[in-house]
Formats: structure tokens, sequence, C-alpha cells
């Protein structure tokens, strides 16, 4: 068995996924590295990828699939884990090899001594093309460090922070009895992958590595403004299965763990409504009002608490002026943090 399974879904990713998959080499034998080949029929990605795995037979292993979007992707790649502990990522970016290696070597004394943990949280760092200083999403306020915790150690995070798939590495068991499963053929299911096994999570690490460097750029990425916005139908779903979740959970889960919950949602409660907003026909204006309906009728509660946090407040300021300084507010931030 090894210690970290990595699943890298790939879709015609023959220009960048050599970086990637070489700086998961750095990891050496704990780690089995999955290319997950998602149906690729435009460039040499499957080639590429069986290329690696007969090169590293103990440590590479390529899983072709007909393409079922990044979702499926990460679904196949659960399935086939063979590691302790599970980590996304993706074809177009790569981790920091010495930060890698601490965590290999940290999740080895983890696993060696008397108490598991189920999450495992690093660093990421936004690696935005023509932006010289890179932010770094650190969580140095929010958790402990460098040791084994659970959520009542847990401090708020602010609105600029939240926790993404590129700083999550699970205990592999613990997402598959979360019974999470991923819908295929959708954008942003990232989204999903950090909230919906969160309250099957117990025990938390957290290290400041700069572990994750997360590429944004290219003009077809899923994260550019125009992109999401092209592909708002697909946000909504997203935003709609975590409302779902929160719905099926809020009874259940409690303390610092929901406040964690009710965070991530309204972040992307908040992205959906920007991109609604930026929009702006009158069809898009309503469905911005239908999911925040929604989301009220379903979580009274996390609706409650959302709303009257300066997010949650800024998405209903009221008329075109109150919309064009909700979407000046966004600009400013997307300035300082560069996330698309």
């Amino acid at each position: 068995m090894k210690l970290l399974s990595v699943a890298v879904p790939c879709y015609n990713s023959e220009a960048y996924m050599d970086k990637c998959i070489e700086s998961l080499l750095s990891g050496g034998e704990d780690v089995e590295i999955l290319i997950i080949d998602d149906g690729s029929t435009k460039d040499r990605t499957a080639e590429i990828a069986d290329a690696y795995a007969a090169k590293y037979p103990t440590i590479v292993r390529a899983i072709h699939q007909e393409n079922k979007g990044h979702g499926g992707a990460v679904n196949t790649g659960i399935a086939n884990a063979t590691g302790v502990y599970f980590k996304v990522v993706d074809s177009d970016d790569w981790v920091d090899e010495g930060a890698f290696k601490r965590i290999i070597k940290t999740l080895d004394d983890i696993v060696r001594g008397p108490e598991t943990v189920d999450l495992f949280l690093a660093n990421y760092v936004y690696e935005k093309v023509g932006q010289k200083k890179k932010r770094i999403m650190r969580f140095l306020k929010n958790f402990p460090q460098d040791r084994i915790f659970k959520w009542d150690e847990m401090k708020p995070l602010d609105a600029a922070h939240y926790v993404l798939m590129h700083n999550i590495i699970y205990r592999t068991e613990l997402l598959r009895e979360s019974g999470l499963v991923l819908p295929e053929h959708t954008f942003y299911v990232d989204n999903i992958f950090a909230f919906v096994p969160m309250n099957k999570v117990k025990t938390l690490y957290y290290t400041n590595e700069n572990l994750y460097r997360y590429y944004i750029g290219r003009n077809d990425q899923s994260v550019n403004e125009q992109v999401m916005m092209s592909r708002i139908d697909q946000q909504i779903k997203v935003t709609n299965i975590m409302i779902d979740h929160m719905k099926e959970v809020q009874k259940s889960v409690k303390g610092k763990c929901k406040e964690y919950m009710i965070h991530n949602l309204g972040i992307i409660m908040v992205v959906t409504s920007i991109m609604l907003i930026r929009i702006g026909t009158p069809e898009a204006l309503q469905m911005k009002k239908d999911i925040w309906k929604r989301f009220k009728q379903d979580t009274p509660e996390s609706y409650k608490k959302l709303r009257h946090t300066l997010l949650g407040s800024a998405m209903h300021l009221p008329g075109k002026v109150g919309r064009s300084l909700t979407v000046y507010g966004y600009k400013i931030a997307n300035k300082v943090y560069g996330f698309n």
C-alpha cells in the first residue's frame, strides 16, 4: 500500500502535463501517481501517460477512460487509489518539490503514530501569469500548526480565505465513507470536493508549506471570467448540489465544522452571484434572486448567518448602483489575490 495517491486528471494536456508529473515524481516510492486520461483525442496525452507508466511502473499508473469531465476523472482516481491518503493535482498545476517531500515525511510520521488524521492541509500559491508577486494563501491565523487538532480549535476564516481542493489531502477511506461522487461533465466540482466530505472529518493537521502551485493564465481555463459567465449553468448546478448537501446534514453537523461549511458555501454563493450580476440580463438577475431564495428556504440557519456578514450583505445591495458597488469590490479583491 502506498502512503499517498495523487490523481492527475488529464484532458488534452500534452502541453503542460510533464511539469505536473515530474514535480510529483519527487515523492518517490511513497507516492502513487494516477494519470487519468479522460478521453483525450486531440494530442499525445494518452501516449505520454503510458510512457510515464512504462518508465516508472512502481509509481505511475495510466488509466484511460471515455470522457467524463473533471469530476468523472476524480471519481476514477478515488476508485483506483491504494494510498492511505488521497490528493488531486490538476494537470496544468504542479507541486513544490521540497514542500512535497517534507509533507510526505510528515504523513509517514502520522501513519506510524497513534492517532489518525482525516484531513491534511497546506498552503496554495496563485501562479498567475504576468503577476510578479505570487499570492500565497496561508492559514496561520486559522489553524494550529504542525500538530493534530480538532474542529473546536479552528478560528474563523475571513472572506478572503477558504479551503480549496488545492490545499486538501484527505484520508482515502474517509472520502469513500463520505459517499462523495462528483457529477460528470460538470465544471467547478472542486468546490464539492472541498465541501461534501467535511462533516465526516474529525481530526485535522495543518502545515505552513507552500505546496500547491495553482496556475492561472490560460484563456480557456474554467476560472477565466468570460468562461465562467459562459458556463453559469455549471456554477449554479454546483451551488445547488452544495445547498442540497447542507440541507441534508444541517441537523447533524455542529460547531466549528458547521461554521466552516457555511463559510465555504457562502463563498460559492457569492461567486455565483457575482457572475450573474456581471452577466446582467434580467434572466441572470432573476436566477440570482432564485438561488438566494432557495438557500434561505432549504438552509435557513446557514442563510441567516451568511446574510448578516459583509459578503452576504454585499450580495443584496439594491438596484444598479448596488450591483456596481458589488462588482467593484469583487474586482479589487481579484486584483489583490489574483484568483482568476
